[in-house]
């Protein structure tokens, strides 16, 4: 860990790695066949580099680190698994940036590295073909639609890219979100099995409220399926996340005091005597609102902006009550969060089973999954009796240490 980090991760992470850091000790490789008592003389030779299959006596990390490659199992250990899985569950339905919190946790567990190889559980290194970004080849696509060019000769030829620490870091989240996804099932099992049975029995209230998360699901997901890599080349760093987390504090204040206003308005206006509208319910919300909420989802593939922040001032803005806002973005991050992690286990599957032991990622899943549970049961009525501002806070200041011991 770099000397700047010392701070941030006794400020951030210290009860948990005072805990749960994982210690310095390495698994011997296995040694093979006995050496004899004492080695035949041989002639001396050059230096030549250690490989993974030179000195067997050497700890695998040893001899990996030396040509510039690393055991998967010695960083994603169950401590990890641990650490990883509180940061997920905690901050998955915060206002607060699971993403831009987990990049964070990676740097400062030394997640973070993107030239390191990975060696997977049966001791070979993995690796990924390199493409262009999603966005540039739909382009290109479609500029050779449109000028009818004549397919090249040659076929395009695919460069192999190192699977480094940080590509498998970016895969266990992927597979420990399944544990919050778990999460709000539990928590809103009856909210999600009376709208399943609702749909089955072609219940018009059912349809709507499925109707409303579809439409607020696709802004997000085009937007995301469409410039994800550039999202990833450009905006996963820690300068990205500070500066996500400060502007994102500066609109929930701004939503928080524009929802305060307009409450006393409106609390005028029923001692006076006057209608008012309720608060929707969430079959309630015109298409035109959902939309609405669904293209401030958008502002969360901005690591560090936070989904549930942008959906919840969505909400707010929309007319609904801070109850029913962070109701609508659980459901609706139910979806988001599901279609992202089949997509990712789609396409990254193979390597995800290669790379990590069932033991550490199966904690993590669990872990995940209790610790989201007690956040989504504890932020709805933290949040119905005493609003955003506390994360706003707890944003500025996060920000405000990141700037000066990251920066």
């Amino acid at each position: 860990m770099r000397p700047r980090a010392i701070l941030p991760t006794i400020l951030l992470l210290a009860p948990l790695i005072a805990l749960f850091a994982p210690t310095d000790g390495r698994a011997q490789a296995n040694a093979g066949a006995d050496a004899p008592a004492v080695p035949p003389p041989v002639a001396p030779v050059a230096p030549v580099s250690v490989t993974a299959t030179d000195e067997p006596n050497v700890s695998p990390a040893t001899r990996y680190d030396a040509d510039g490659m690393v055991l998967a199992s010695d960083h994603f250990d169950y401590a990890s698994a641990i650490i990883l899985g509180i940061v997920e569950g905690v901050t998955e339905y915060l206002p607060v940036s699971s993403t831009g919190h987990l990049i964070l946790t990676d740097e400062l567990l030394g997640l973070n590295d993107d030239v390191r190889q990975v060696i997977g559980v049966k001791g070979l290194p993995l690796s990924q073909y390199e493409k262009a970004p999603k966005h540039e080849r739909i382009l290109k696509k479609i500029k050779k639609f449109l000028s009818k060019e004549p397919p090249p000769a040659v076929p395009e030829q695919k460069i192999t890219k190192k699977f480094t620490l940080k590509d498998a870091a970016d895969a266990y989240i992927v597979v420990i979100q399944f544990g919050a996804i778990l999460a709000v099932l539990l928590a809103y099992w009856k909210r999600v099995s009376g709208l399943c049975l609702g749909l089955f029995r072609r219940e018009r209230k059912s349809y709507k409220l499925a109707g409303n998360l579809i439409i607020a699901f696709l802004p997000a997901a085009g937007v995301g399926f469409v410039f994800k890599d550039l999202i990833e080349q450009n905006l996963f760093g820690v300068a990205p996340v500070a500066i996500a987390l400060a502007v994102g504090a500066l609109l929930m204040l701004g939503v928080e005091y524009w929802y305060r206003e307009r409450r006393k308005k409106r609390n005028a206006a029923i001692a006076a005597g006057e209608k008012v509208l309720r608060s929707p319910d969430l079959h309630e919300l015109s298409p035109a609102r959902a939309l609405g909420i669904g293209c401030a989802q958008c502002l969360a593939l901005w690591p560090g902006t936070s989904r549930s922040m942008a959906t919840i001032c969505g909400g707010y803005l929309v007319g609904l009550s801070p109850a029913r806002a962070t109701e609508f973005s659980f459901l609706l991050g139910l979806i988001t969060l599901t279609c992202a992690s089949v997509y990712k286990c789609i396409t990254e599957g193979a390597k995800i089973t290669a790379t990590f032991e069932t033991g550490p990622l199966a904690l993590g899943l669990i872990v995940a999954a209790i610790t989201a549970f007690a956040s989504v049961k504890w932020l709805v009525a933290w949040i119905n009796k005493h609003g955003l501002w506390v994360f706003a806070v707890y944003r500025i200041l996060l920000a405000a240490i990141l700037f000066a011991f990251f920066m």
